[in-house]
């Protein structure tokens, strides 16, 4: 699943300029996005829109495994 969210953030910013931190919590599997602040304009996208997209991939992928997941971007 971090392999699909590097995938796709490469795809959005174009630069490998980001981190992805992986932590368990109550079952549910916490992605968190540290990049710089320029960025995180282009993963929140226009009214959320694009974390919003990223959310339901990383969902739909977390259901096929039987797993729950969360997304965030963080400072």
């Amino acid at each position: 699943m971090r392999d699909l969210l590097n995938y796709l953030l490469k795809g959005i910013l174009g630069e490998e300029k980001f981190d992805i931190s992986e932590s368990n919590e109550g079952g549910r599997t916490l992605y968190s996005i540290q990049t710089e602040d320029k960025n995180k304009g282009l993963i929140i996208g226009k009214g959320g829109r694009m974390i919003s997209a990223l959310r339901n991939i990383l969902k739909v992928k977390a259901t096929l495994e039987k797993q729950a997941v969360n997304l965030q971007v963080t400072d």
